[in-house]
């Protein structure tokens, strides 16, 4: 699913969807256009996040993966209202492998880096990292799409993170196999949320960040 498709979609169905729906709808494409036309992973990844981003947030855009489960929430709503089981081939079918070896790799786990920074409370990472992929695999094992999609954003906004916080090089070859993985996920996965999203206007999205003023 590409940019032109559901943009033709979204120009077709626009002026039906709610107000809300329709800003977050038309920025996430914006994105999801800029993306089509990069040609290195770093940069779409970040603009494929940007699109997440746009189609996701409330208030004011940030997500704080680690500190709630709305994200979690999110993404278990749009798997039960997938009824195309879109989002459930793209991770049984096209990405099962790829997502393995994402949840298996401590350098896109958040305590990892916590321990390597000396924060407090993080020694027992390697426990915690364990204990988290166990859940990862049983989550795989019961083909339980919403959990494992939930722990795949997860480990993506560690990625996320050390792109936006400067603590990668550009083109740099120390993350460059989970750059790829993620971007490659994220650019079947984004476009596919934006369509459950159109497939499901009449459904409460809540209000778009940074709404539009006259």
């Amino acid at each position: 699913m590409r940019y032109h498709q559901l943009k033709t979609r979204q120009r077709a169905e626009r002026d039906n969807y709610p107000e809300h729906l329709s800003l977050r709808v038309h920025r996430a494409l914006s994105w999801l256009n800029r993306v089509e036309q990069c040609e290195d992973d770093d940069g779409r990844f970040i603009f494929l996040w940007i699109a997440f981003n746009a189609a996701y947030a409330n208030e004011t855009g940030e997500i704080r993966i680690t500190e709630g489960r709305r994200v979690s929430d999110f993404l278990a709503r749009l798997v039960d209202l997938d009824t195309n089981q879109d989002l459930a081939n793209i991770v049984w079918n096209n990405y099962s492998g790829s997502i393995r070896l994402l949840l298996d790799n401590q350098f896109v786990y958040a305590p990892y880096w916590d321990h390597q920074n000396g924060l407090p409370d993080s020694d027992d990472w390697q426990q915690r990292f364990e204990t988290d992929k166990r859940a990862s695999h049983r989550a795989l094992a019961n083909h339980d799409t919403a959990t494992v999609l939930s722990i795949v954003f997860s480990r993506l906004y560690t990625l996320r993170n050390q792109l936006i916080h400067g603590g990668a090089t550009f083109g740099g070859s120390v993350n460059r196999k989970q750059l790829h993985d993620g971007a490659r996920i994220l650019g079947d996965v984004v476009p596919a949320i934006i369509n459950i999203m159109m497939d499901n206007a009449k459904q409460h999205w809540g209000e778009a960040c940074y709404p539009v003023k006259a």
